[in-house]
């Protein structure tokens, strides 16, 4: 089957414990020893966490006294997205010595397409090893990659063998690599779904690909199609170097809950000038302005009002929040809000340098990996 699909030279370069490992990167004080970063205070949440405390069952999106719990001699080190992103954009500056299409996942992770390179190399395995050592001997972090024929088996890869290590699946070891892997490892499986999946019988890449697109349809909606596809290798999303944002938004959670619209004001002011400053930055602006709100039982809403004109700045964000805000009556105190801009003036055409590589792409078929 795959002898008749487009395959491509694709790599997903996925930096080590990123936002962790750059703290103890800047503070040698840290190596080796297990950290938290965000989760401080008694309502915060874990953004990332070290090696050294993932032994411990530290992860991210974990309360910070949860992890505390389990794993007393936790240090917690405060957020840096200056630093992130500025250490992203060197990481990101080497991606681009060997290829110009490079698709950013986030400030830690991203596709390449290697098909066709800038050092004329003809192994994808090769490249990965070279831009993962440049990483660490100019920028000193590790980073790890999985190298196959599409973004889906590459990313999946990515995450075998961590941290510094990467993993190949070879044209000819495609179906078998997926019909072994665990259902969990799937990406776009998650928690819910697996064990959905579960009760149904589906352990494996295997299990699944026993099913036929009827039966995926009806158990597991527009996902069933993705499902039947990529176990059967079939993932033809190209890397898209030029990635259109389609919001911008900021949140902050409270250290208290808030239980009026009264006490909710200050708060909204502040978030919506982050968010007009980060439009400024990014020199865009949108029409559709949405409030999300996170109630003290963790349910979420969001309220939404799109424009006739397009905006960026503070005072007419602010306005549009505070409508929102008043709209309906509160369900609960509530612990999050934030406001994000969406329906941007981004201009939504390709460029003819990618839509010519996305041709030659298509016809490249055996390849040494």
């Amino acid at each position: 089957m795959l002898n008749n699909l487009p395959i491509r030279k694709i790599i997903h370069v996925d930096m080590d414990a990123f936002y962790a490992s750059v703290a103890q990167m800047d503070n040698p004080e840290l190596r080796g020893k297990p950290i938290a970063v965000g989760g401080g205070g008694k309502r915060g949440v874990i953004s990332a966490a070290s090696y050294e405390a993932r032994k411990f069952g530290v992860k991210s999106a974990m309360s910070g006294r949860l992890a505390e719990k389990l794993c007393p001699q936790l240090i917690f080190i405060r957020t840096d997205f200056a630093r992130y992103s500025e250490i992203s954009k060197r990481v990101k500056s080497i991606f681009y010595d060997y290829t110009d299409l490079v698709e950013p996942l986030s400030l830690d992770e991203a596709y390449l397409d290697v098909t066709e390179n800038k050092i004329d190399l003809p192994s994808a395995t090769l490249i990965a090893q070279k831009i993962r050592a440049r990483v660490y001997d100019e920028i000193g972090l590790t980073a790890s990659a999985g190298i196959s024929i599409n973004k889906f088996i590459a990313k999946v890869a990515s995450d075998y063998n961590k941290p510094n290590g990467q993993k190949t699946v070879n044209p000819e070891d495609v179906l078998q690599f997926l019909e072994d892997l665990d259902i969990r490892k799937f990406y776009g499986v998650g928690k819910v779904t697996a064990e959905k999946m579960y009760q149904k019988g589906i352990f494996t890449g295997k299990d699944l690909k026993s099913k036929t697109l009827d039966y995926l349809d009806q158990n597991f909606g527009k996902s069933g199609r993705y499902y039947y596809h990529v176990v059967r290798g079939i993932h033809n999303s190209e890397v898209k170097p030029n990635r259109i944002r389609k919001s911008l938004a900021a949140e902050r959670t409270f250290s208290e809950n808030l239980s009026s619209e009264i006490f909710m004001l200050e708060k909204l002011e502040h978030i919506a000038e982050e968010v007009s400053r980060r439009l400024v930055k990014s020199k865009v602006a949108g029409k559709t302005v949405t409030l999300k709100i996170k109630y003290s039982d963790f349910t979420l809403q969001t309220r939404s009002k799109t424009l006739p004109y397009y905006i960026y700045e503070k005072a007419i964000i602010l306005e549009t929040a505070k409508d929102l805000l008043y709209q309906d009556k509160l369900d609960n105190s509530v612990r999050l809000l934030g406001i994000s801009l969406s329906n941007l003036n981004t201009d939504p055409k390709k460029s003819k340098a990618v839509e010519k590589e996305k041709k030659s792409v298509s016809v490249q078929l055996k390849f040494d990996f």
